[in-house]
């Protein structure tokens, strides 16, 4: 048997539970892993409270991305082997809140090893993500990015990825936050009231590209600001994005492996700012659930 935290029914944070369950097994395409450690995103707390469908068998395991060693290897799947270090998108019905778990493989990087656990722990989902969305579209040296939620772990990867390509990042995120933004080259625009008006204040010609991890009012808000509206990706908010001439980010097979490369030369730090036991997975899921955290979470069994 082995731990996993799971939610059982859709809902709150009083849905979650910590359950045993059987040693699982991969499929054909998966790997089986000992988890080392297991990023923590806002998608776990969505998908636990329905707002990304209710196609999710209960009890649902929580956690999409993990690092670890593989114990076992599905049919078909080539390239790997037991005693590996990987790191990996988790597969479907299974969780990275757990103490071993299964990647789907086609999905999964050998793990460097100049990169830590808990750095690795965070490559497969929100690094990914940080990737995919600086490259859908592609900007010159100097362009302007503007990126809303920069004070979280994907927004603080999208700008260091920004500042690589020499363009001109300015990070919308909440007070607390400017530190963090401002580490990574990014100038600082506090977010609230009147947040248009500043961005228009330090680009007065408009934005090249408005890059959105925070979806519905923030999006609205700042969407006048760019100069063709098809150059809104977003990560949070597709029905919103759409609706204002723009697109979600489109998910690429090359990201993780280049994101991992990117990390394994540190030209992007995760920067991971809570670490929790497994057994605190609830205080994890909190802490990213409240939107105050700087950087990313991870739990370690």
């Amino acid at each position: 048997m082995t731990k996993v935290y799971v939610f059982n029914d859709f809902g709150g944070p009083e849905q979650q539970q910590m359950i045993d369950r059987p040693l699982p097994q991969p499929a054909a395409g998966q790997l089986a892993i000992e988890v080392r450690a297991a990023g923590v995103n806002p998608a776990d707390w969505k998908i636990r409270e329905g707002q990304l469908g209710r196609k999710w068998p209960l009890p649902a395991p929580m956690g999409r991305e993990a690092a670890g060693v593989v114990t076992a290897i599905g049919e078909g799947v080539e390239g790997f082997a037991v005693g590996d270090e990987v790191l990996g998108a988790v597969a479907s019905g299974h969780g990275g809140l757990a103490e071993h778990t299964i990647l789907d493989a086609a999905n999964t990087v050998a793990k460097p090893e100049e990169i830590s656990w808990a750095d690795a722990a965070t490559l497969p989902v929100a690094g990914a993500t940080a990737y995919d969305v600086t490259h859908q579209i592609e900007l010159e040296p100097g362009q302007i990015l503007l990126i809303i939620g920069a004070g979280g772990g994907v927004g603080r990867m999208a700008a260091q990825i920004g500042a690589v390509h020499e363009f001109r990042v300015l990070g919308i995120a909440g007070a607390d936050k400017r530190e963090t933004v401002e580490v990574t080259g990014a100038e600082f625009i506090e977010a609230g009231s009147g947040i248009a008006d500043r961005v228009r204040a330090i680009a007065p010609g408009g934005v090249d590209l408005i890059v959105d991890l925070v979806g519905g009012e923030a999006l609205h808000a700042v969407a006048g600001t760019v100069k063709d509206p098809s150059r809104i990706i977003t990560t949070a908010d597709p029905e919103t994005a759409r609706q204002l001439g723009g697109a979600s980010v489109e998910r690429t097979g090359e990201a993780l492996a280049k994101i991992t490369d990117v990390v394994k030369y540190e030209v992007v730090d995760p920067h991971v700012t809570g670490r929790f036991n497994l057994d605190d997975a609830g205080k994890a899921l909190a802490a990213v659930e409240a939107g105050h955290t700087e950087g990313k979470v991870i739990v370690e069994p």
